[in-house]
């Protein structure tokens, strides 16, 4: 049962490259729980610690609010008039 637990966290983890971001998030943090108890399990705290990181990073990027450096660019275009003013 041990070993499944790591190689089911293995396979969430490597899935996780072929998902949509929103997904990808979901699938890291997912991985990463699987992985935080497959630490535990073994006593590992290495493998803990870096995948309790992992899980608070996939979960604040899951549910930060997007700023204004990542939000889309505007599409309004500035009018440029190209008859001569008089």
């Amino acid at each position: 049962m041990l070993q499944l637990i790591g190689w089911i966290a293995t396979a969430v983890f490597i899935s996780s490259y072929f998902f949509t971001e929103s997904r990808l998030r979901w699938a890291q943090g997912m991985g990463a729980s699987l992985w935080v108890v497959y630490g535990l399990t073994i006593g590992s705290w290495p493998v803990v610690t870096a995948n309790v990181l992992v899980l608070v990073a996939a979960l604040w990027t899951t549910h930060r609010r997007p700023s204004a450096a990542h939000s889309p660019p505007s599409t309004v275009q500035p009018s440029l008039s190209t008859s001569p003013r008089v």
